[in-house]
């Protein structure tokens, strides 16, 4: 694949993971395509999503305001999350990754259909028990979150939006906001020590992330306007393709 190719799936990929919370769907495929490993092309995937949060932060700063105690719990709890799972997809064989890939993949576009269904599941849950539950769980919750988000991610921004949904009735565009720093800060941890020790195609994260930036940049700005239900199932009928294919 072109490195233009790969910077147009970058902004796909940033758009739709800032909006609708899955942007490896667009991007791994991508990576796949340009020929890399399933391996290597997760690793790189990761490391080039670290613009997905950049650029969704940089877009989200109205929804931000206020949040700095809150995000600053967050980024600990998917950091530590984050190292978590991308040392589990370190230390299993290769073989037992591209195994399981098909399997995520699907998983994460269940989870994009099921959105809408988690989030009021969420706000349900709060209303009848008048609060979200014991305070130690949700930092276990984030934690988990952020592990899921290291080792592959597909779908993590859907469930890193039910948990939050469950902690804090506010406004989509709010939890939104800061779901994107959450998972983009286990996706940041993780790439601390891919760049140690895995082998990332440096180029094609350049050219996946630059892109990504202005894709998650312009994603915020639309999701205050447009409904994005058309693009979720179109991204997650794409998935359930790209899960067949992977699976044959």
């Amino acid at each position: 694949m072109s490195g233009l190719l790969l910077v147009v799936a970058g902004v796909g990929a940033g758009f739709c993971g800032s909006v609708a919370g899955l942007a490896s769907l667009v991007s791994y495929p991508a990576l796949l395509a340009s020929g890399l490993p399933p391996l290597v092309a997760n690793v790189t995937n990761t490391t080039a999503m670290v613009g997905t949060a950049a650029g969704s932060v940089a877009g989200s700063r109205p929804e931000l305001r206020g949040q700095g105690r809150r995000i600053a719990a967050l980024v600990a709890q998917t950091s530590v999350g984050g190292l978590l799972g991308a040392g589990l997809l370190l230390t299993m064989p290769a073989e037992a990754f591209e195994a399981v890939v098909p399997w995520l993949v699907a998983l994460g576009s269940v989870l994009l259909l099921a959105r809408d269904g988690l989030r009021r599941w969420a706000q349900r849950v709060v209303a009848r028990r008048g609060r979200p539950g014991p305070g130690w769980v949700w930092p276990v919750v984030m934690v988990v979150v952020g592990a899921y988000g290291g080792y592959f991610g597909a779908g993590v921004g859907v469930i890193a939006l039910a948990a939050l949904a469950v902690r804090h009735v506010e406004p989509l565009a709010v939890t939104n906001a800061v779901k994107n720093v959450a998972t983009g800060t286990s996706n940041a941890a993780a790439v601390l020590l891919f760049v140690l020790v895995a082998d990332v195609d440096w180029r094609a994260a350049l050219l996946l992330g630059s892109g990504a930036v202005v894709g998650a940049w312009i994603g915020p700005k639309v999701v205050r306007r447009l409904p994005e239900r058309p693009l979720r199932w179109a991204i997650a009928l794409a998935g359930f393709g790209l899960a067949i294919s992977l699976a044959r």
